[in-house]
């Protein structure tokens, strides 16, 4: 396959980063020349590499901001895999593109919601870019139903407020994947926290 630009998305705990380096051991196994990314937010990360779950893992590049990308890309490099995409600045689409027009195969994950079940970042328009989405499901970690789409943050067991911090590092929240049915809206009344899609009703004329 040429270049071309995929995206694997969904909340955690679906699966993102374990398809990704499925993917990128697949290209491995063909002999092609693969560069793995991965965003420089977390001072507690294990060392220079990605892990999923599950327990695979695959040596991998820390940069500090989506222009970093491109210092590290060779253009001997085929395949340039980009895990947790949804943490980079807004020069992560230009870098995409530039990858892009500069015939690599870019394959990503990322998160597409964030905690408060809106937009992660630049995804959106990460989205509209790739060639091809992939958007995996979780099992609810309350209900048990296997398609779980939203990740919920809990701080001491409570779904965190709206006006959380977006990226916390350190701090004492835990998160889950969810349905839509479990998912609790952080900043608003109890008797109106749970989101879903409210029916318009029509009177026959």
């Amino acid at each position: 396959m040429g270049y071309s630009f995929e995206i694997i998305t969904g909340p955690m705990s679906c699966g993102k980063t374990e398809e990704l380096l499925r993917r990128v051991k697949r290209c491995i196994i063909a002999q092609k020349k693969v560069k793995v990314i991965s965003p420089q937010i977390d001072t507690r990360s294990k060392g220079d590499y990605i892990e999923s779950r599950n327990g695979l893992w695959l040596d991998a590049i820390t940069v500090k901001d989506a222009n970093d990308i491109l210092n590290h890309v060779s253009d001997s490099d085929e395949i340039v895999a980009i895990d947790e995409i949804q943490f980079f600045d807004e020069n992560i689409v230009n870098v995409v593109k530039h990858l892009i027009n500069s015939k690599k195969r870019v394959i990503a994950s990322g998160l597409d919601l964030d905690f408060k079940g809106e937009p992660f970042g630049y995804m959106p328009e990460l989205l509209c870019l790739a060639d091809k989405v992939d958007k995996l499901a979780a099992v609810c970690m309350k209900c048990g139903s296997d398609h779980a789409t939203r990740t919920q943050r809990l701080i001491n067991g409570v779904p965190a407020d709206k006006s959380s911090p977006l990226i916390m590092i350190g701090g004492d929240e835990t998160y889950e994947a969810r349905c839509i049915d479990c998912y609790e809206i952080p900043d608003v009344k109890s008797e109106t926290r749970k989101r879903g899609f409210k029916l318009l009703s029509f009177e026959k004329v």
